[in-house]
């Protein structure tokens, strides 16, 4: 697979002098980045070189006219979520609505398109991998939320991106930046219209001394998106990030989350929940990196497979020499719902001091037949039985998520997905109903 981007589709975006700048220099660290290979450990598996990237192009304006569009997709999405302290929405990358609250302005808070470079880090600075790359040196509008020190909102900020535009490469960048003593949520959705694209987000989130972040990332993409993300925190000494991650949608759904405990007693929790049918494939891969002593992280994942449905995940956790006195955990467990399903699962530890505590977890099977056998001799007919289990399965994954308007989404959602693909005939009301 080659990626058909080059230095020139950055210089052919619209915007200030000064993110111009910013995108050539971050198009260079892209250029020399080396092509995504299966070869590599962390694309292991993957689908990335069935990829056909050279039919995506990414977006090189923004339609003055798109001002104040909020596509079905994201209202609904907005709707869902209830009371909200301000959103932005993007569509293909691009902003196109921005609302926000009178709390967050009481708090100082800012939330918008970057207004400089100080925020996106330096032009040179390194990437992932080519895809997080390009997002630098090709995203439209950036988005920056700053939070002050000290900084305490009730209620969620919301972004929405939407993928709109037949054979789109979409690259929306967010930034989250928490002061000392801060307290926020944050709640991303990614939908798209039913379109055949390339969707690479990056989310940054910087959390300073003490902060405490509440984050959860819903992707409900159309049937034809390959999505190729990335998820990044930094977290501070005695603060805390806690995320939810839901993968719902897309053809080929890939996201990266890595987790930086970079400050003494800082904590950085990930739940997950996935689900996937059809010949759909969900690639995860989490790095969970220890830095200082007395950190903590726990990675809960959960997913299920209908059909002929792929998923990866792979995880890594690393504790440095320094970082002792560390408690890591991680955790992926896959039920099969068809024979045809696969799963691969592969946690994996690098520890460089002895003081310290890590445990991993991983398994992939059918539901549970004592389980199914019990409901059974109690008069639950077969298939009801089975959606009654998985839909269990689900429960403590997403007690873990951490922002409770994010979980009552996701919870519709996976019940609508188990419904279509369990519930016989007549009864998929009664199977889904709340749990």
């Amino acid at each position: 697979m080659q990626l058909p981007f080059d230095p020139q589709s950055a210089t052919r975006i619209p915007g200030e002098n000064w993110l111009k700048e910013w995108r050539r220099g971050r198009a260079s660290v892209a250029e020399a980045m080396p092509t995504p290979d299966t070869d590599a450990e962390e694309w292991r598996y993957s689908r990335i070189a069935d990829l056909p990237a050279s039919r995506f192009i990414p977006v090189d304006s923004a339609d003055p006219t798109s001002s104040g569009i909020v596509p079905e997709a994201a209202a609904a999405a907005l709707e869902a979520l209830g009371e909200h302290c301000g959103h932005i929405v993007t569509v293909d990358g691009v902003i196109t609505s921005a609302m926000g609250c009178a709390d967050a302005e009481a708090s100082g808070v800012t939330f918008g398109p970057a207004t400089s470079a100080d925020p996106l880090g330096p032009a040179d600075a390194p990437s992932n991998d080519a895809f997080s790359a390009w997002n630098a040196a090709l995203a439209p509008t950036p988005v920056v939320i700053e939070v002050p020190a000290g900084a305490e909102l009730d209620r969620p900020m919301v972004v929405v991106n939407h993928v709109s535009t037949p054979g789109v490469a979409a690259f929306p960048r967010l930034v989250l930046r928490c002061g000392d003593n801060s307290r926020v949520s944050l709640i991303e959705v990614n939908v798209s219209d039913d379109v055949a694209a390339l969707f690479a987000p990056v989310t940054e989130v910087v959390v300073a001394a003490a902060a405490r972040v509440s984050h959860c990332v819903v992707q409900d993409l159309g049937p034809q998106v390959a999505q190729v993300g990335t998820l990044g925190a930094t977290v501070a000494q005695q603060a805390t990030w806690l995320a939810g991650v839901a993968q719902m949608g897309g053809d080929y759904a890939r996201l990266r989350i890595d987790c930086h405990l970079d400050g003494r007693g800082a904590a950085g929790d990930v739940a997950a929940a996935y689900l996937a049918g059809g010949e759909r494939m969900v690639d995860l891969r989490t790095f969970q990196r220890h830095q200082a002593p007395d950190t903590t992280s726990d990675l809960y994942f959960k997913g299920a497979l209908a059909d002929s449905a792929h998923s990866v995940y792979t995880g890594m956790i690393h504790i440095a020499e320094g970082a002792r006195g560390t408690d890591a955990v991680q955790a992926n467990r896959v039920v099969k719902l068809s024979e045809d399903a696969w799963a691969e699962s592969v946690p994996n530890l690098e520890i460089e001091n002895n003081d310290v505590r890590c445990a991993h977890a991983s398994t992939v099977g059918p539901v549970d037949e004592e389980q199914q056998y019990y409901l059974e001799s109690r008069g639950v007919p077969p298939d009801a039985a089975q959606r009654l289990i998985v839909g269990g399965f689900f429960d403590d994954a997403l007690d873990h998520f951490p922002v409770p308007e994010a979980r009552v989404l996701v919870t519709s959602r996976i019940d609508s997905e188990l419904d279509r693909h369990l519930a016989p005939a007549g009864v998929g009301d009664s199977a889904g109903a709340p749990r």
